[in-house]
């Protein structure tokens, strides 16, 4: 499977904002994070690093 969990960065420690994200998609403001059962979520944050091999996506506000 290909898809990974979501952090964000917060007081320097990682928070899990969503699990098995399969689509991430830009907006004016931020992040369209979509998992593969189809549940969504906006976040204000850009993308910090990818973490292919860790399936592992960090954010950062």
């Amino acid at each position: 499977m290909c898809e990974a969990n979501a952090y964000i960065i917060r007081d320097g420690k990682e928070e899990l904002v969503m699990e098995a994200v399969d689509k991430i998609e830009p907006e004016d403001d931020g992040l369209r994070l979509v998992n593969i059962f189809g549940d969504q979520k906006f976040i204000h944050a850009h993308i910090h690093a990818l973490f292919f091999a860790n399936h592992k996506i960090i954010l950062k506000k």
